[in-house]
């Protein structure tokens, strides 16, 4: 049996690897709770693999996400062979999507969120650390309870959630 319990997170991998990698250290740094099981950590794909390719790859590593991770940056709108790919295929299979502006905006940022997931079902929180682990804990609760009421649309958090996380 898969236990559908991974975290994937799509993004901007030439001008925002950084930021991932930082959700990777906040993983494993031992004075936090932060944690989440990494899809990317799944299977390596090499930079001279053919677009089929990865895109079966990835959609293996989506087969077992429990929730969804958009980080969004300046450039990821205009990103249509992988991560437009990949917030479909998302959209597609009803994962709980979290959208994470990296410029701190705690509400969508219309100007940066990629179209197709504006009106999607989707909350969307600030690049920190205490806010993306309470969306990854809480979200996909919520994101299912909204799915049986057929609510879509962007969510967010209230000021009082990231005042209650110390933010």
């Amino acid at each position: 049996m898969t236990y559908i319990n991974k975290t994937y997170v799509a993004f901007d991998a030439d001008n925002d690897i950084h930021y991932y990698r930082l959700m990777q250290a906040w993983k494993k740094n031992d004075k936090t709770t932060f944690n989440f099981f990494d899809a990317h950590d799944l299977n390596n794909l090499m930079a001279w693999s053919s677009e089929e390719t990865i895109k079966t790859k990835l959609s293996e590593r989506l087969q077992n996400t429990r929730v969804f991770i958009l980080l969004v940056g300046s450039n990821t709108k205009y990103l249509y062979k992988f991560v437009r790919w990949e917030i479909e295929q998302a959209i597609k299979k009803q994962i709980p999507i979290i959208v994470v502006n990296l410029n701190g905006k705690r509400s969508m940022d219309s100007a940066l969120c990629p179209p197709v997931v504006k009106d999607e079902l989707a909350v969307h929180v600030s690049f920190n650390q205490r806010i993306v682990e309470h969306a990854i804990n809480n979200w996909p609760t919520s994101d299912s309870k909204y799915r049986s009421d057929n609510k879509s649309g962007p969510f967010y958090y209230k000021e009082s959630v990231y005042q209650g996380l110390g933010l």
